[in-house]
Parts: structure tokens; C-alpha cells; sequence
């Protein structure tokens, strides 16, 4: 005789949810309690957490501040910005005119092809219009918006219209199933630190807290974190959002990169007025 069919995810998850919850705290209990009955995976889970969890996030929580922003002034000649193009390897950039508030537009890294091709060249003939979005903006209304209007990016303003910064579909959906890693992710050079243009260090979170001490002649113990990341993250007591910084002896660590799972890369700069190594933490 043939056995009966094995319920599916869906009817499985019914039958769990048949004890309808109350509020939003014992549905994720009923989810672990799946969790632990073998129910649902591991990735399953925290994806159904994410999607819970950007419905209460507000798009300041994920953006890029207006400080890490990598923007062209539209008087710029393409021959002037077109290495810091390259150098930064994002297919989008904000554009602004007379000041960093002012954005009149996106350049999309793909048009500058034209420039190669074309005789002349006008940057703001090639500029896409910009969106505009309040940071206080929950994450699941923009993901909605960018889908039905094909945006890829938004400029983040506060509440005198000033940029506070910007926020792409692709920090949204991280914060649903984690983070997105593409061919010009910092996470995928084989380099644990890399110093960039500007006399800072972008250091990946997985680095060890010996290679560190190495690189910046520094003695952070490894006693308790075997990295970087962990450091940090014992020093802020949380897990940081993008733009935050803590200051460790003579160091300022700034989240560069990071999803409402862990710390992918931090930014590294000595202070102004540290004249050596740090010293021991």
C-alpha cells in the first residue's frame, strides 16, 4: 500500500499556526518552536524574521550617512571623476550642484560609456531624476516602492530637506535574507585590510585580532574575541548599524558594512591627535 504524502511546508506551518497568536512577540515563538520541531530551517527562520523585522525598521536605520556618500559635482569633467568612478565600483551615483544638499540627479556608471563613444559629453543630459525619501520611512513601504517604480537607489532626507543620506533595494531586501554579496564587494578581495585614498583602512570584520595588532601595531587581546568584529561588538554591547563608530584607544572603528545579522567591514581611522599605537584593551 503507498504511503500518504508528506505535508508541505505550507500545510505543516498551518497546522502550527492553528493556535492563532496574539501579537507579534508569540508568533515568533511559534516560528522557533517550528525552529526546534524541524519545521523550518535555519534560513527559513531568519528570513521570516526579516520580513517581520522591516516592518518596524525605519529606512535611517539602514541608510549610508551623507558622510560615507560617494556623490560627483555636476561641474566636474568626466575625465576628472571618471577614476573615482572606477575606484569605487558602484553602479549608481548621486549628483550634486553648488552644494552636497543640492542632488539634481542619478549617474548611472553605465552611461558614462557614451563619454568613450561620443564626441561630446553632457553630464546632466545623462542624469536619471533622483527619489527622495524621509528617513522616517519604514523599510517594507520603500521596498514596495521600488518595485512598482523600478528605482534601484534613493537620496534620504531629514527634516529641513538637507541629505542625510541614501538607501538602495539592496539594503533593504539585507535585511530580509542577509547580506548580498556582488563581484565589487570589499568582502570578496582576498585582502582582510585595505587602505583607500584618504589615509584610512577598510578592514573586514572576520580579520583576527593578531593580523590587526601586525598591521597597526596595536595589542588588542585575544582573549575573549578571536576578531575584529568581535571587539567591536563587545564595545558597543549591540549590534551597530552602518555609519556608527566606538572609539578603542587610539582608533576609531566605523561600521562600513553590516546586516541585522553581524558586522561585515568597519572602517579604520587613527585620531587626529594620537601621536602612537593603541595600547592594550
Amino acid at each position: 500500500m503507498d504511503e500518504p504524502p508528506k505535508p508541505s511546508l505550507l500545510e505543516r506551518l498551518s497546522s502550527l499556526l492553528l493556535r492563532e497568536p496574539e501579537d507579534r512577540g508569540q508568533l515568533v515563538e511559534l516560528l522557533h518552536s517550528a525552529f526546534e520541531r524541524k519545521i523550518l530551517d535555519g534560513d527559513a527562520l531568519s528570513m521570516i524574521e526579516g520580513v517581520l523585522q522591516v516592518s518596524e525598521t525605519r529606512v535611517a536605520d539602514v541608510m549610508i550617512p551623507r558622510s560615507q556618500m560617494d556623490m560627483i559635482d555636476v561641474e566636474e569633467s568626466p575625465e576628472s571623476f571618471i577614476p573615482f568612478v572606477i575606484e569605487t565600483a558602484h553602479s549608481r551615483f548621486p549628483v550634486w550642484e553648488e552644494n552636497r544638499d543640492n542632488v539634481i540627479g542619478i549617474l548611472l556608471a553605465k552611461d558614462l560609456l557614451r563619454f568613450y563613444a561620443e564626441e561630446e559629453f553632457n553630464v546632466r543630459e545623462m542624469l536619471r531624476p533622483a527619489v527622495f525619501v524621509p528617513e522616517s520611512k519604514r523599510l517594507n513601504v520603500l521596498l514596495k516602492e521600488f518595485r512598482a517604480n523600478r528605482n534601484h537607489i534613493a537620496i534620504v532626507v531629514d527634516e529641513y530637506g538637507g541629505v542625510a543620506g541614501l538607501v538602495t533595494i539592496e539594503d533593504v531586501i539585507e535585511q530580509i535574507v542577509g547580506d548580498i554579496e556582488d563581484e565589487y564587494d570589499f568582502d570578496e578581495t582576498e585582502d582582510n585590510i585595505l587602505a583607500d585614498r584618504n589615509g584610512r583602512f577598510r578592514v573586514k570584520a572576520v580579520t583576527e585580532i593578531a593580523d590587526f595588532n601586525e598591521h597597526f601595531g596595536t595589542a588588542f587581546r585575544d582573549d575573549d574575541h578571536d576578531t575584529v568584529g568581535g571587539l567591536v561588538l563587545s564595545r558597543f554591547g549591540r549590534l551597530p548599524k552602518r555609519g556608527e563608530s566606538v572609539t578603542i584607544d587610539d582608533l576609531v572603528f566605523q561600521v562600513l558594512r553590516a546586516d541585522s545579522r553581524k558586522l561585515h567591514a568597519l572602517l579604520v581611522e587613527r585620531r587626529p591627535e594620537a601621536a602612537g599605537p593603541g595600547a592594550e584593551a
